[in-house]
């Protein structure tokens, strides 16, 4: 029973450390730009004193009350896109991630992946992966938090999140 025990503390540690750290690599990486936002940045931002009357912007602050990191990586850089790639379909396979959504258009092929919260709209993570046409930036985008996907049209509008247009286009589905 010990041996048990300590088998499913480290496989847990092990997968909370994996799921930070799977795409930190490209963080700082020459040809790859990256936003990197921490709950400690959430925090900041949620405590901003807003109009009373400008109902988007209180959203946007009680969205952001809700999540814990945002990580955003893009490159033109072939490959570093076959790397971005690599990672992402590493990650789905043994993140428990379930396909939202499929696009593929002109080229562009973007997936959108949840771990899904308490109801079909609460998320825990949310993981984007753009892969660019020709000339068009590859996006890896990975959101943590306990957040509802109806609010993140709010959160790319306000943050002109890479992809965002996506993402809504997710959300509106997922109603």
């Amino acid at each position: 029973m010990k041996n048990f025990i300590i088998t499913l503390v480290f496989t847990l540690v092990t997968t909370i450390f994996y799921g930070q750290g799977a795409f930190d690599k490209f963080d700082g990486q020459d040809d790859v730009t990256s936003v990197i936002v921490n709950k400690k940045m959430f925090d900041l931002m949620s405590k901003v004193k807003v109009d009373a009357t400008d109902k988007e912007t209180q959203q946007y602050i009680k969205l952001i009350k809700k999540l814990d990191y945002l990580k955003v990586f893009t490159t033109k850089n072939p490959k570093v896109e076959a790397e971005m790639k690599a990672s992402a379909e590493k990650y789905i396979k043994t993140a428990g991630l379930e396909e939202l959504m499929r696009v593929n258009d002109s080229g562009k092929n973007i997936k959108i992946l949840v771990k899904s919260g308490a109801s079909d709209t609460q998320v825990k993570e949310l993981l984007m992966f753009i892969d660019g046409a020709k000339n068009e930036e590859s996006v890896l985008l990975s959101l943590t938090g306990n957040f509802d996907l109806n609010e993140i049209s709010v959160l790319t509008d306000k943050m002109q999140l890479p992809g965002g247009s996506d993402l809504k286009k997710a959300s509106k589905s997922k109603k």
